[in-house]
């Protein structure tokens, strides 16, 4: 857990080059590689739950499951879904997973959504993202850069933060960069 016995929260962002995680017209399969696909498996597993949005499921119906090596993890993370007017189907392809929770939050607390975890990834869109940024909640940015270039119409990372100063910008220090195919994976640590 992080300082405050919150849970040690990792941001996962898949983009291209300048920062875009779909066209305009909301399409985002598959803008990293497999390789960078299969690290996320493993960084899954290493989580007690995956955070997500609503639009995340509505526009991609993930499973958010952890298979490593192509393999299902004996250890599920539980899925949380941060819906405020309850649109998550009955049958979204996160509930196909058995040996975990999906749990359904209604209110926009990510803090309390995350209350019991030890670890959580965020794998969400870019309001979630830039939620938890504002609220100080990341301590990891585990960054994957296709080398593609989608362009200012494309859907943001990150939505607005509304800075007024630079000394205001949450900061963070890489830590780690590798090559996963054709793709860049980046790591950040958060600066105290």
């Amino acid at each position: 857990m992080s300082a405050g016995g919150r849970a040690r929260v990792t941001l996962k962002l898949a983009t291209s080059l300048d920062g875009r995680i779909a066209l305009a017209n909301g399409v985002s399969q598959w803008i990293t590689g497999l390789e960078s696909r299969a690290e996320v498996h493993r960084m899954r597993a290493a989580h007690n739950a995956i955070l997500t949005g609503i639009g995340t499921i509505l526009a991609d119906d993930p499973c958010m499951t952890a298979r490593p090596d192509g393999v299902a993890a004996p250890r599920q993370p539980d899925v949380l879904i941060m819906d405020s007017a309850g649109r998550t189907p009955s049958g979204a392809a996160v509930y196909a997973e058995p040996l975990r929770r999906v749990r359904i939050f209604a209110d926009r607390d990510l803090k309390a959504a995350m209350a019991g975890y030890a670890h959580v990834m965020i794998e969400a869109g870019s309001a979630i993202a830039s939620a938890a940024l504002a609220a100080d909640l990341v301590d990891r940015i585990e960054w994957f850069r296709a080398p593609v270039v989608l362009g200012g119409d494309g859907l943001a990372a990150i939505a607005a933060l509304g800075l007024e100063r630079l000394q205001l910008a949450p900061t963070f220090q890489r830590v780690g960069l590798v090559e996963r195919g054709r793709d860049l994976h980046e790591s950040y640590e958060r600066v105290l």
